[in-house]
């Protein structure tokens, strides 16, 4: 049977590939609500499936490579998507799968949150899948989004501590070869602003906003990063996507408290601009 071609759509369509978090505060189900509540439409591709929920992951089922590629296949051939965000990627076949079915179908954006590390400090990806992360996905990438432990995975250093520590990582992030690095200061908590650094090939911005005392944060590097590709999609330059990303994440966590859900760290408030209430008869 011919493949067809994906018909060209006026809404901005943003497609995720990560792992499926049951709990419903980070992975797919972050990035779909993040994608939807930014003005974008999402679909996904699911590259491993979780039992997760708000203490914690006490189980991972990885998803084959080859039906990896087939969700991709059926997507690319009949969406018109613009950008893609990529979470969570199990191995080092799934990552190349992945990086091969990127150049073959050549969307205009692509977000890459490389999540490498555990809230534990455990790496989630043996180090041949961080290697071929780093030789043959984070290259395509329009921007990457490390926090602290994860840019230390990447350029195998020590964690930065200060912002001045953040800042001596700026020259080695730019030489992975990506188009620009979203380096997240979020671990830094004795901060009382919540720092980010985006790096591209001539210059740094910073991206501060106040530091927001709340234990319910699940899911923020993928909220983040989703939003980020969210509104690329929407035609936003790269600076303003990541300006308005933030401005997003900031107000989620802010109004993270008003939902009850769990009894761990819970997820953030993706809807918090409100919701479509019917009248009741």
């Amino acid at each position: 049977m011919a493949v067809q071609s994906a018909a060209q759509s006026k809404t901005p369509i943003t497609l995720t590939i990560a792992g499926s978090d049951s709990g419903g505060g980070a992975g797919i189900q972050a990035d779909i609500k993040a994608i939807s509540a930014t003005g974008g439409y999402a679909c996904s591709v699911i590259a491993a499936l979780t039992a997760q929920n708000t203490q914690g992951v006490t189980g991972i089922f990885n998803i084959s490579p080859e039906f990896v590629a087939e969700q991709l296949d059926a997507v690319f051939s009949d969406l018109d998507v613009k950008a893609v965000k990529i979470g969570m990627l199990s191995d080092a076949v799934i990552i190349q799968t992945v990086a091969d079915k990127l150049r073959q179908y050549q969307p205009q954006f692509l977000v890459v949150d490389p999540v490498m590390v555990a809230t534990s400090g455990d790496l989630l990806l043996q180090r041949d899948a961080i290697e071929t992360l780093k030789s043959a996905l984070l290259p395509l990438a329009d921007v990457i989004t490390p926090n602290l432990p994860e840019a230390a995975a990447l350029l195998n250093t020590e964690i930065p501590q200060t912002e001045a520590d953040m800042a001596e990582l700026v020259e080695a992030l730019r030489e992975l070869g990506a188009g620009a690095v979203l380096l997240k200061g979020g671990h830094l908590s004795q901060t009382q602003e919540s720092t980010d650094l985006l790096i591209s090939t001539d210059q740094v911005i910073r991206f501060s906003h106040p530091r927001i005392d709340t234990h319910n944060t699940h899911g923020t590097g993928c909220t983040l990063s989703a939003a980020i590709a969210s509104f690329l999609a929407q035609g936003f330059a790269l600076n303003d996507a990541v300006q308005h990303a933030k401005t997003y994440l900031t107000e989620a966590i802010r109004h993270a408290d008003e939902l009850q859900i769990g009894t761990g760290h819970g997820p953030v408030n993706h809807f918090f601009h409100g919701h479509y209430q019917p009248e009741r008869a």
